[in-house]
């Protein structure tokens, strides 16, 4: 079950919280800010595509997303930023889905294209 509960500032921020069976757990977010070589996004974001089904079908996967900026945005990421937006049921779960086979091969099929990355874990506040 998933229970979202309003809470912050106006009732603007969401407070997440997942049950399974009886044990509740408080969501594990990420927010990954990948840029790549200029000009390459695009083929590290096909790359990505390819292997969010895999990404999907992990146990505690709730969302994994890549975005990019709005056009026109201010401020922006820039032309060779995405950003990486993952829900995970626990760090258990996180830490199964950085060490899998499938984001290992994703890696490598990807890293000569990347200049930058940026790995944020977060609770909510």
């Amino acid at each position: 079950m998933i229970d979202t509960r309003r809470r912050g500032f106006g009732g603007d921020s969401y407070f997440i919280r997942i049950t399974y069976g009886s044990k509740d757990i408080v969501m594990i977010h990420v927010l990954a800010i990948l840029t790549a070589l200029p000009g390459k996004r695009a083929e590290v974001l096909e790359a990505f595509l390819a292997n969010v089904p895999a990404v999907h079908a992990e146990d505690g996967c709730i969302e994994y997303t890549a975005v990019v900026d709005v056009e026109g945005a201010d401020p922006a990421f820039g032309p060779d930023t995405f950003v990486v937006v993952e829900k995970w049921a626990s760090m258990d779960a996180l830490k199964a889905h950085a060490a899998s086979a499938h984001m290992a091969a994703y890696g490598e099929k990807v890293k000569h294209l990347m200049t930058e990355r940026a790995v944020h874990v977060l609770n909510p506040a």
